[in-house]
């Protein structure tokens, strides 16, 4: 019983916490108007995706990576966007090569990451945050 109630009071402590991290103080967010492309990952957490980037003052645009989007889309969207994040184990081959080819014709920031999670985005704004606000 006493196990329990230790294991509820630390996943208690995890949450506060998880909710202090995702609500970025928009007022000293420099991530404000800023929009960013997301290719690949599940369709299932992409409104909790754009609730992540709105925490930041940010746009999140999304692209199925192929699915049921045409890939070739990519290329129109690129140039409108500040970053490109792409999961890197919920995308095609062929929308990761273009997209990084996009990247480097209209000279945006590609940035992988570790897999399609929330916190896996959540960090990397974290991350892109602490760094401009340091500059």
């Amino acid at each position: 019983m006493a196990r329990k109630g230790k294991k509820g009071s630390n996943r208690e402590v995890r949450d506060s916490a998880g909710e202090d991290a995702s609500q970025a103080s928009p007022g000293r967010s420099k991530l404000d108007g800023r929009s960013f492309l997301y290719v690949g990952g599940r369709d299932c957490q992409v409104a909790h995706l754009r609730q992540i980037c709105s925490n930041f003052g940010a746009e999140l645009i999304h692209h199925d990576g192929g699915l049921r989007e045409a890939v070739s889309r990519i290329d129109t969207v690129l140039p409108s966007v500040d970053c490109v994040f792409c999961p890197i184990d919920c995308i095609s081959h062929d929308a990761c090569l273009r997209v990084k080819t996009g990247c480097k014709k209209f000279g945006k920031a590609f940035i992988p990451l570790r897999n399609g999670s929330k916190s896996s985005l959540e960090r990397a704004l974290q991350t892109m945050n602490e760094r401009d606000n340091s500059r």
